[in-house]
């Protein structure tokens, strides 16, 4: 089997579960060392870790909340430390709440745009500075609702098309470092967090509207996301910067 990113180290930011926990295991079976972040699940972290080395491979837990400057410098300072480099940085780390009109509050806002929006900022700003003079790839998750929007979701959209936005603008601006920024919009993918929340239970009405208008008619699952992941990481996708890849079985 190749392994397209040896020698190369990745950190993944939100990586214990889900869908960052499925790409920090792609990217470590394609030979790179990764550092899986996370803000509070230290087990699944840890799970994650003990998967990825006892399979042979290289990676480290490291806890940071990305939308603060400090501990995001901690978590690049760490990486450079165990590993020596920097290639690949995968933006996951988010938090999706659904709310209608009247129930939007300044806190809701400023939760899901501090993490989503401003945590994936600060995380490439911070990135960019440890990548070598060879460049790297920033890969951001975004989400299908940048553009479909769908109802009591006018913050969380909100926040997954200026993902996009900041991905066509920072792929612009870091094109002259060597520097690919793109991002994967994920249709609903069936993780932890979509489960806990009940999106995806067979009866929710969530889940059949969208398989409905899904041309291969079933939401997705973690590993339908990493592969891309891997491929965006890569030198494969070496002249590929500010696309949005929707991964969403044809879902519009």
């Amino acid at each position: 089997m190749s392994h397209r990113l040896t020698g190369q180290v990745a950190v993944v930011t939100g990586a214990s579960k889900g869908i960052g926990a499925a790409i920090a295991k792609h990217l470590a079976e394609e030979g790179a060392a990764v550092v899986v972040n996370y803000a509070s699940s230290k087990d699944g972290a840890a799970r994650v870790v003990a998967e990825i080395t006892g399979k042979g491979g290289r990676a480290i837990a490291v806890q940071a909340n990305v939308a603060q400057p400090a501990e995001v410098r901690r978590l690049f300072a760490t990486a450079k430390e165990a590993f020596g480099r920097l290639d690949v940085l995968v933006n996951n780390a988010g938090v999706y709440e659904f709310a209608p009109l009247e129930d939007v509050t300044p806190e809701h806002f400023h939760k899901l745009f501090d993490l989503n929006v401003l945590g994936l900022i600060l995380a490439t700003r911070e990135a960019a500075r440890h990548f070598g003079p060879d460049g790297g790839s920033v890969v951001n998750i975004s989400s299908v609702v940048a553009t479909a929007a769908p109802p009591k979701a006018s913050v969380y959209s909100a926040t997954k098309a200026a993902v996009d936005a900041v991905t066509r603008s920072l792929a612009q601006e870091l094109g002259p470092r060597h520097i690919r920024v793109n991002s994967i919009n994920p249709g609903m993918v069936e993780t932890e967090g979509t489960t806990a929340a009940g999106l995806t239970a067979h009866e929710s009405a969530f889940r059949q509207q969208f398989e409905s208008h899904s041309p291969l008619g079933r939401i997705g699952q973690p590993q339908d996301i990493a592969p891309a992941a891997v491929f965006l990481a890569s030198h494969e996708s070496g002249w590929i910067t500010g696309e949005t890849l929707h991964i969403a079985g044809g879902f519009r």
